[in-house]
């Protein structure tokens, strides 16, 4: 019932891997028919696709050490003690370690200052060994966190959030990119097209506006080497069913439970869920991952990705490329 459990967003965060996570949102793709003629949906594996990405970053990697003498090298900065927070930059070195990339940990007291924040955040502009960072977020609430957010080089912003790199997003719309790229946009870019789907005159549709995934992923769509049509929802939009039902792709990035059902979309739509919610029964006290798409929606999408193990691998995956490319274009590799 939906008076029976208490839930927490998690503000666009694609879920990781069911290993990482310990859950399974219970995906089960059957055999439908549309317009007579039994098909099935087929998954956007994202764990797929993310160990052939972290194949080829491999040996990206030792060409860099061996023809270059440059190690790539991701940083993090983490503040505190918040469990999930220790678990997801974890997961980060432990895929830094299967490519060859060098991991330096800045790990913080929760009440560090934000001035001495402000110096690890300088120290690590300054390190040579450190071709890109992340700062983990949330940040605790005596810190600016756009402040320390903004003052990241923007060619060491391995998220590709920094507001320079995104509006460098804003201006190149036919030019290859030459600066980080939001890892999430790209992750859900690069899974449709590593399973062969061209989005050039699609109909996509977006839902959620947050910085992580919403508004600059419809920048990246409409790019012209991509060239999608692209809608973008979201809390005011009024007629988000009309836009379901007319929509080739539809994108679900807003952190609502399974808000986008399976009667809401167009038979054969391309259906990527990306939002991720924490849903705790009252009564067992057990909390479960919920993503914005209602499993049933396997019945109806001619592709879907799982969530977990969909989305999520991709991101970490691109975290891990935008480091590489940085240590490319130091090496004169990469423009």
């Amino acid at each position: 019932m939906e008076g029976s459990v208490a839930k927490t967003p998690v503000a666009e965060t694609p879920a990781e891997t069911p290993e990482e996570t310990g859950v399974n949102l219970g995906w089960d793709v059957k055999e439908k028919t549309e317009f007579g003629t039994p098909v099935a949906a087929r998954i956007l594996d994202g764990r797929a696709a993310a160990r052939d990405i972290k194949d080829e970053l491999s040996e990206r990697v030792r060409l860099l050490k061996d023809e270059h003498g440059i190690t790539p090298g991701l940083g993090t900065v983490l503040v505190g003690d918040d469990p999930a927070s220790h678990s997801y930059v974890g997961g980060k070195h432990k895929d830094c370690k299967q490519v060859g990339i060098n991991s330096i940990r800045r790990d913080l007291p929760g009440d560090i200052s934000q001035a001495d924040l402000e110096k690890v955040i300088d120290e690590l502009n300054e390190d040579p060994a450190t071709t890109g960072y992340i700062v983990q977020l949330p940040l605790p609430a005596h810190i600016d966190t756009n402040a320390i957010l903004e003052r990241i080089a923007p060619e060491k912003d391995a998220d590709g959030l920094h507001p320079v790199n995104l509006g460098r997003l804003v201006l190149n719309v036919s030019e290859p990119m030459t600066s980080p790229l939001p890892c999430t946009p790209h992750g859900i870019v690069q899974l449709l097209v590593r399973n062969g789907i061209a989005l050039t005159g699609k109909k996509v549709l977006v839902v959620g506006r947050g910085v992580t995934v919403g508004r600059p992923l419809g920048l990246l769509l409409t790019r012209r080497p991509i060239n999608a049509t692209v809608t973008l929802a979201h809390t005011g939009t009024v007629d988000l069913f009309e836009h379901l039902r007319s929509a080739d792709v539809v994108v679900a990035a807003a952190g609502f439970p399974e808000m986008i059902k399976a009667e809401d979309l167009k038979p054969g739509a391309i259906v990527l869920d990306v939002g991720v919610t924490r849903v705790t029964d009252p009564e067992t006290g057990k909390t479960t991952l919920t993503g914005d798409v209602d499993p049933a929606a396997a019945d109806v999408a001619s592709w879907i990705s799982p969530n977990p193990g969909g989305v999520g691998p991709m991101t970490r995956a691109m975290l891990l490329a935008n480091v590489v490319e940085a240590a490319e274009r130091k090496a004169g590799i990469l423009a």
